[in-house]
């Protein structure tokens, strides 16, 4: 078990984040002089280096506000979010959270809906491997067990529910197109897969998210089915249980409790 951090160590952590802080006491150069100017260059350099960061997590929120709006409400998020883990890209999770109590940011709404959909893509992306469910394997299922079978979702699969249109926005602003001629304040919800190298984002109807997560959360197709109907009775199953499958979403099918080979 590792020591806990000396009240020392604490400080120069404090202060590593935080321009208003005071160089921690005793801080010297191995010659023994002051190391203030050091110290300042390196804070400003893992400040610099966890804003970077956040604008390649983050890229169309960057794109939505400008590059300098970005910088500077991601410093001050680095200034009260130090890292807990060592691996950079699992910055910045609490990130879209802080978009969403950001004032100066209180004019475009739809940023938080952005900043978790770009979150998820990217948890997606780092995800484990696994094979998809393949796309005969409903084939191969009685259709009187239908209605009971469960799903294991794959790891990379997330989903996405908002109050905005995060899923246009997202899709257009990373295909390079403009972002007009569309309403940003109707909810879009969205499916994430990786059926193969980088994550793949699905508008989902009216309904799927219902229908989607009730899967994922391991209840039976007969229960999720009836949840879509409840939320549009013009849902169409036979589509969304195909796009489910080509999409990848899932990774194994079972029946009471066995997996379907």
């Amino acid at each position: 078990m590792a020591d806990a951090p000396s009240s020392r160590q604490q400080a120069f952590a404090a202060a590593l984040l935080d321009p208003d802080r005071d160089v921690p006491d005793g801080l010297v150069t191995p010659e023994g002089r002051p190391a203030g100017k050091r110290f300042g260059i390196y804070r400003n350099n893992v400040a610099v280096s966890l804003v970077n960061a956040l604008s390649e997590i983050f890229p169309t929120i960057q794109n939505l506000v400008g590059e300098e709006f970005f910088r500077a409400m991601a410093r001050l998020y680095v200034q009260d979010h130090p890292p807990t883990s060592r691996l950079l890209f699992e910055y910045g999770a609490t990130f879209p959270a802080f978009v969403d109590q950001f004032e100066p940011a209180a004019d475009l709404p739809f940023l938080p809906d952005v900043a978790w959909l770009e979150r998820l893509w990217l948890d997606s992306f780092h995800a484990a491997d696994a094979a998809p469910l393949a796309g005969t394997v409903l084939q191969r299922v009685a259709p009187e067990q239908l209605a009971g079978l469960t799903f294991a979702a794959h790891p990379a699969t997330r989903l996405f529910r908002g109050k905005h249109a995060a899923v246009t926005i997202m899709a257009r602003d990373r295909a390079g197109q403009p972002l007009d001629d569309f309403d940003p304040f109707i909810e879009e919800d969205g499916l994430i897969t990786r059926p193969a190298y980088d994550p793949q984002i699905r508008h989902l109807p009216k309904g799927g998210a219902d229908f989607v997560g009730l899967l994922i959360a391991g209840k039976t197709l007969g229960d999720a089915a009836g949840a879509a109907l409840s939320a549009d009775s013009d849902f169409n199953l036979p589509a969304a249980i195909s796009a489910i499958i080509e999409a990848g979403a899932f990774s194994k099918v079972l029946f009471e409790g066995m997996e379907v080979a």
